[in-house]
């Protein structure tokens, strides 16, 4: 264990994402304990498994006092690899009962973001898909500022999920404008970004009126941000907050050995009040 609890001195704040850290449990609600356990007093992550009720889902934020951050879409019965449906025009409905779904869970544990992911392609996208997506940002947008929710939608590299409709930053911020919403925003994947276009001082400074929630993980290996790659984290976290952006970060990397065993870098990098 770290310690009692995981902070930033400067207003950057650190949530576990359970779908990467502590899956050495293979229970999903154990995954929150133990997120406690080490430290952490926030936790983001996929929409919960099947089995995973609304009520228990509830009991076990009380049982940590873990502040749930943001929830992935539901996906439903997905076979095509679990990356949503908001682009695909014959999936309209599940989209919205999904969304639905997902708002009932986000509203039960005061969860403020709500990540709406765009599907899997199997080919090229085409201005279906362009219209079916923006349409259904617009349809959840009405329904998030109705909920007091946050939905994010995130470019997702290649190399990463080849075929994820929404790759660009370009196309994410042209949607944005066109959705034109308060309750719609950017997921900034840092890892995801620099796959995607690189120049990562650059995108946070281009970026930043747009958003609403960030993540992160070293490049290329999607390990902790102290592990050896591309990127200089210290030097990143300083710029996300210089331009603005003192929100919750999302930890979702890979764990190199154990997920506790790695968390030594917010001690390093400053960010772990003991």
């Amino acid at each position: 264990m770290l310690g009692t609890q995981i902070r930033s001195k400067m207003s950057l704040k650190f949530c576990a994402n359970l779908n990467f850290m502590f899956t050495e449990s293979s229970d999903f609600l154990n995954r929150y304990r133990l997120a406690k356990q080490a430290g952490f007093t926030a936790v983001e992550g996929p929409f919960p498994p099947d089995h995973v009720s609304v009520a228990d889902l509830t009991d076990v934020c009380k049982e940590t006092g873990l502040e749930q951050i943001l929830m992935n879409i539901a996906l439903g019965d997905v076979a095509d690899g679990q990356f949503g449906c908001a682009a695909f025009p014959e999936q309209t409905g599940r989209f919205r009962s999904n969304l639905e779904r997902t708002i009932e869970y986000a509203k039960a544990v005061k969860c403020k973001k709500i990540h709406i992911m765009a599907g899997k392609l199997a080919g090229s996208a085409t201005t279906q898909h362009d219209t079916t997506y923006v349409s259904n940002l617009k349809t959840a947008a009405s329904l998030l500022e109705k909920n007091n929710i946050l939905g994010v939608i995130e470019p997702i590299n290649k190399y990463s999920v080849p075929g994820y409709y929404l790759d660009s930053y370009e196309k994410a911020i042209n949607v944005l404008s066109e959705v034109n919403s308060p309750n719609l925003k950017l997921m900034f994947d840092i890892f995801h970004a620099q796959h995607i276009r690189g120049d990562i001082t650059s995108a946070i400074k281009t970026y930043a009126p747009y958003i609403g929630h960030v993540q992160l993980a070293q490049v290329p290996n999607r390990n902790e941000p102290d592990t050896e790659g591309e990127l200089n984290f210290p030097y990143v976290l300083r710029t996300l907050k210089s331009n603005g952006y003192n929100d919750w970060i999302g930890c979702e990397y890979k764990p190199k050995t154990t997920t506790v065993e790695g968390l030594g870098w917010l001690r390093d990098f400053g960010y772990w009040n003991q």
